[in-house]
């Protein structure tokens, strides 16, 4: 049998080696067979994104957002059927599922009127009769490979502002979610977006995910977009580099939550609860490091227990549950290894279940299908140390540490010395520690008594370190990923002049002043 491997130019094209989208909380239901594109179905993907380009990179950008509009408003009139399959194929809850469609509504909002903002300048010039001016100009082909966490707000933070720039784009979504993606590259053509702007191959990312980013080598790629692993994420970021690229890297993170003496201590937990166990932790801001003045550890912890004893979890479409199963059954397998591995003897396991949730190991508040769904119970590791390996692991599940200090000085190394750097927080009611931290903090994004998640569609999204290049996006900050900058010398004179040495500079008189 064969399946659907790519979308290139419109045309669905069919291949032989299969993989399958199924919902996680019941792996019996199939959404659907998807297959690996080949290296060549990449290449003719990338030739034709390369021809459309001709053709988009002409079309005035206020023309181009208004398609992105038509867009925000396919995806408005089919929120709740969109976010219904989200639950399904990647397991959040459907409230979460809802945010996640949200989001890319609120990037369209957004980016309607960047088509009428691609501002350039008129700058003055030091000669006569001569213009100088600025212009944003498209980077070219795009090509995006993306995870399954967000599957529909995270491509569209990529896909919008670059079709609104002028570039044309080739997708690697998440094998994860195929399903969805296919309804997103569904939904940009009956916008308006022509055919050969727009190109999807399916597959897993050693396979497909490999021979698309190949293409940077023979030249059919002139920009590409990440958000996965900061190992995955380091190879990218080679390939491009030798080809003096800059890839967009949205990477891991171990973020911080620092706890401060004077932290409203109930904030804190529900903060906590959110920043680590939200989406089963499988978020790239989930809380890593929870960093606790050693004087309310105890009492904090206490009042966290509380609370996770009574979270539900179980079926996500049920709108009281507070998180799911895991993306996929690969997800569930790696945070059992990091279970088995990265927790030492000297640690101390607060929570009284870890790892799988099963028919006979159940929880209270679950109500999920035990037997055919991915469900882990939420971790909380105690006596971590800036030496231990768990302390600069991403887990990317529902599992965090703890760890206590004395100062602010000691709370501010602990929370930078993990060599990640995308999101982080601080508690407390103090504006000194405030104001240091986020100085100090080498993270690219700070909360302050918020959680370590939550971002909004105008703000700049982004990491530091191993969780990224510096890139960004979101707000007016992505829109120099997708552009570049062409400078123009428009002399009128009828004549050569030379800057620097044509120009009619006024020297100051030999005037002294006496006493």
């Amino acid at each position: 049998m064969n399946a659907i491997s790519s979308i290139i130019s419109g045309k669905k094209n069919k291949g032989s080696s299969h993989f399958t989208s199924v919902n996680p909380a019941n792996r019996e239901d199939i959404l659907g067979t998807f297959a690996n594109a080949t290296k060549d179905e990449c290449r003719e993907a990338c030739i034709n994104a390369r021809k459309g380009l001709e053709q988009w990179k002409k079309t005035p950008a206020p023309v181009r957002a208004e398609i992105i509009a038509n867009f925000g408003k396919l995806i408005q009139k089919n929120k709740e059927e969109i976010s219904k399959i989200l639950t399904r194929e990647m397991g959040k809850p459907i409230k979460e599922a809802r945010g996640d469609v949200q989001e890319a509504i609120d990037t369209c909002n957004f980016f309607i009127s960047e088509g009428r903002r691609l501002y350039g300048q008129t700058v003055p010039s030091e000669m006569q009769n001569k213009e100088l001016y600025t212009y944003r100009r498209p980077i070219g082909v795009f090509a995006c490979i993306t995870a399954g966490n967000f599957p529909f707000a995270v491509p569209s933070w990529y896909f919008i502002p670059a079709l609104v720039c002028g570039n044309t784009c080739v997708w690697k979504p998440s094998e994860d979610t195929p399903y969805l993606s296919y309804i997103f590259a569904e939904l940009l053509y009956a916008a308006g977006v022509p055919k050969d702007v727009f190109h999807v191959v399916f597959g897993q990312g050693p396979e497909t995910g490999a021979s698309l980013v190949s293409l940077v080598d023979e030249g059919l790629i002139d920009k590409v977009g990440f958000t996965g692993s900061t190992e995955v994420g380091r190879k990218i970021g080679e390939i491009c580099g030798r080809n003096l690229q800059t890839a967009c890297l949205e990477l891991g993170g171990k973020n911080p939550l620092v706890v401060m003496p004077d932290a409203n201590l109930d904030l804190v937990t529900n903060g906590v609860i959110w920043s680590g166990f939200g989406t089963a932790g499988q978020r790239c801001t989930s809380l890593g490091n929870l960093i606790v003045h050693k004087s309310v550890k105890e009492t904090l912890i206490k009042k966290i227990l509380e609370k996770v004893t009574n979270l539900k979890i179980g079926d996500p479409t049920d709108e009281n549950n507070f998180y799911g199963p895991m993306i996929s059954e690969r997800f569930l397998k790696k945070h059992i290894e990091n279970l088995n591995t990265l927790v030492k003897p000297h640690h101390r396991l607060i929570t009284q279940k870890n790892g799988i949730i099963s028919e006979q190991n159940k929880m209270n508040n679950f109500n999920g299908n035990a037997q055919c769904g991915f469900y882990a119970y939420p971790t909380i590791v105690d006596n971590v140390t800036e030496n231990d390996e768990i302390y600069s692991t991403e887990t990317f599940g529902p599992l965090f540490n703890i760890l206590s200090f004395s100062d602010i000085d000691e709370a501010i190394h602990l929370s930078n010395k993990t060599g990640y750097g995308l999101s982080s927080a601080i508690y407390t009611s103090d504006i000194e520690s405030a104001y240091r931290f986020r100085i100090e903090i080498s993270a690219g994004m700070t909360s302050i008594n918020n959680s370590t998640t939550g971002a909004e569609a105008h703000l700049p999204f982004g990491g530091n370190g191993k969780s990224g290049n510096g890139s960004r996006q979101s707000g007016i900050w992505v829109v120099d990923q997708f552009t570049k900058w062409q400078s123009v010398n428009w002399d009128m004179s009828g004549k050569l002049q030379l800057a620097q040495m044509d120009t009619n500079y006024i020297n100051p008189s030999d005037y002294i002043v006496k006493a």
